[in-house]
């Protein structure tokens, strides 16, 4: 005895389906719907005029040919004459002009029915031959389309859940790792670290807590669409701002940030409050506050500055732990020339030049530093060239010197009007003098040449 094919409620899977991936059953409804009339069209031909239905009270999907009732037909796959139309549409009266649909059953579940319909009307629909493959192409093409929808909704909810909460902080686990990348799990969507976004000597195993910051959303990727950093100086920011209420409230504000991920990072903090030290509410009880953010950040440098609006007192600052005897600003072309004891040049530049680079960052302008016997050499070879020149007198260039005009790009950086406007001296001299530092500056390019020559020859 045969058994009785159970026939598939699509209604019941449909509701499952949305309840499990969260995604509103009307998408898996046009999914089907989509793919059953790609299907129909690849199977009978794009020039029917097919239409898919979904009953909810049956649960079905249901495909309906149209065709318009003629007297004479010529197009067999679009119209109907008027008498086979009177015999299909039982209990209507069709006209011509009328259009009429014919439904076409197509499921397994539906053999009885179809072989009813291929006796009553498979001459007129022109469907016989084609029925028996449309089962299965339609099987693979419902797979393919509703896999896309369900992706596309998918990506959708994930790029809703995540686009408004760009620069917060998120915590999940690492699942897997792709080529360096880090694919995150957060509960509701999956991340990815990138390799580029990772801090330098990080190392993470499978099921690591992994905190970082959600640096940008993308709605149309095809991969992963939330992006994590840990190397963002952002990133700083928001660790800081967890563990220091007082920025969090407001009252302390971190002014600017300078960073070299996994290396060093300086920020600049100020306080609305006179009563609040900036520097102390981020450093906390005995360091806590800051210690904190170090441990989060694998023994990542914290250097926490006060800022200032004297942009001279604020770069001493920045290039801490130096001391600075002298500080040159040259607005115009926004840089900073800072003059140090010899025994605090290395300390002042840092470590490949890090602490420079940072502070340079930190402050927004460019900035030089120089040890005491290297601006002692340049005056000295300035002085002898400078005293060529008929009519400049010893104490107005010495007064050139106190003014920060104590080397070749010095003199050539300024205006020739900024430098005539100087005591003692007029726009002839200015000009000399600029003529001077020119030619004095080639020469020291000469020389250099010729020692790193020499240096190139010595060399094994």
């Amino acid at each position: 005895m045969p058994v009785e094919e159970k026939k598939i409620n699509w209604k019941e899977l449909i509701e499952t389906a949305s309840r499990e991936k969260g995604i509103d059953k009307t998408v898996f409804v046009d999914a089907m719907k989509e793919a059953i009339l790609k299907a129909a069209q690849k199977v009978f031909g794009e020039e029917r005029k097919l239409e898919v239905t979904f009953n909810d009270e049956t649960g079905e999907f249901e495909l309906h040919q149209y065709m318009t009732v003629v007297e004479k037909v010529n197009d067999p796959l679009k119209e109907i004459s008027i008498e086979q139309a009177r015999m299909i549409d039982i209990g209507e009266d069709p006209q011509v002009g009328d259009e009429i649909g014919i439904q076409i059953f197509y499921l397994e579940q539906d053999k009885e029915k179809a072989r009813e319909q291929d006796e009553r009307f498979g001459d007129i629909l022109k469907i016989k031959t084609a029925r028996n493959t449309f089962g299965r192409i339609a099987a693979h093409v419902v797979k393919q389309v509703v896999l896309q929808k369900i992706g596309e909704a998918e990506r959708l909810m994930v790029y809703r859940e995540y686009k408004d909460r760009v620069g917060e902080l998120v915590t999940g686990l690492a699942r897997r790792f792709d080529r360096g990348n880090i694919i995150v799990d957060l509960g509701k969507a999956e991340a990815i670290l990138p390799l580029r976004e990772q801090c330098p000597r990080e190392s993470y195993r499978s099921g690591d807590r992994i905190q970082a910051l959600i640096k940008e959303v993308s709605k149309q990727a095809k991969g992963h669409q939330v992006i994590l950093s840990r190397a963002d100086s952002r990133f700083v920011v928001k660790l800081f701002e967890k563990e220091v209420p007082e920025i969090y409230e407001g009252i302390v504000k971190i002014v600017s940030i300078a960073r070299e991920p996994g290396e060093r990072t300086k920020i600049a903090v100020s306080s609305s409050d006179s009563d609040v030290d900036p520097v102390g509410a981020c450093v906390g009880m005995k360091g806590s506050r800051v210690q904190a953010v170090v441990q989060e950040l694998k023994g990542e440098k914290i250097d926490i500055i006060p800022y200032s609006p004297d942009l001279g007192k604020f770069v001493c600052a920045a290039v801490a732990p130096a001391i600075v005897q002298r500080v040159l600003i040259d607005e115009k072309n926004h840089q900073i020339e800072l003059i140090v004891p010899d025994d605090q040049l290395s300390l002042a530049i840092g470590r490949r030049g890090q602490n420079v680079k940072l502070a340079s960052k930190l402050v927004g302008w460019a900035i030089e530093v120089h040890g005491e016997s290297y601006i002692a050499e340049q005056k000295k070879r300035l002085k002898e060239v400078l005293s060529q020149i008929e009519g400049l007198d010893p104490s107005t260039m010495e007064y050139l010197f106190k003014l920060g005009y104590h080397s070749p790009d010095n003199i050539l950086n300024a205006d020739e009007e900024d430098i005539a406007s100087v005591p003692g001296l007029n726009l002839a001299l200015a000009q000399a003098i600029q003529q001077k530092a020119y030619e004095l500056k080639m020469r020291m390019k000469e020389e250099e040449q010729v020692s790193e020559e020499t240096r190139a020859e010595k060399a094994p």
